[in-house]
């Protein structure tokens, strides 16, 4: 099976499995989405799930973030890791934001990587779920998956999103790196990989 057929078939499946795949951190909003996926790095959704309630209670806006203070945000996402980094970087993003953007979280690449804490990764996040805006996040899943179903090479992230921007159509992008997210989760995993259960790593086999 060439790329373009493995194309044709990940969008099938995928389609029929997740065909609303909702954005897995809890959020109300750009800035709240922004702060989840912040804390989401090298730690999982759940554990930030189970923190970001609280979080979001004491300090909805930018404003509030900053009275909390980079000590109070720490005593309440210190079970997330690199809790204390992420604390000081989410108190400083949001004094930043209060500085220069409005108390508003930009909607532009350069000003989103700008920010404290605020890597590709996460700006394509914020840019595409809660902007609009055709991106590609590339995280652990969809980097292992791509160089196990041969869409990549799978040496860096950057790569893997170039190489998957240009076989996927633009206007599926948004919707793709969550179903893929949800898929490797859910059938193929890093470890105890089963192709019983995995269809896709099962066909591409063949």
């Amino acid at each position: 099976m060439n790329k373009i057929q493995k194309v044709k078939r990940i969008s099938q499946v995928l389609d029929e499995l997740y065909p609303n795949p909702p954005i897995p951190l809890h959020h109300e909003n750009a800035f709240t989405l922004c702060i989840a996926v912040l804390l989401s790095a090298q730690a999982t959704d759940k554990s930030v799930n189970l923190v970001t309630p609280e979080l979001f209670r004491r300090a909805p806006t930018p404003e509030a973030m900053v009275k909390l203070g980079p000590e109070k945000i720490l005593s309440i996402i210190k079970t997330v890791g690199l809790a204390p980094t992420k604390s000081r970087n989410v108190w400083n993003l949001c004094r930043i934001l209060l500085e220069k953007h409005d108390g508003k979280i930009p909607s532009t690449f350069e000003e989103l990587e700008a920010l404290p804490g605020v890597g590709h990764k996460t700006a394509s996040v914020v840019m595409s779920q809660a902007f609009g805006f055709p991106a590609f996040p590339v995280d652990t899943h969809i980097h292992r998956l791509a160089e196990r179903w041969g869409l990549s090479n799978g040496t860096t992230v950057e790569q893997t999103e170039r190489d998957l921007k240009k076989l996927f159509p633009e206007n599926q992008w948004n919707k793709l790196h969550l179903q893929i997210i949800y898929y490797g989760r859910e059938y193929c995993p890093a470890r105890g990989h089963d192709l019983e259960r995995c269809v896709l790593c099962r066909e591409f086999k063949r």
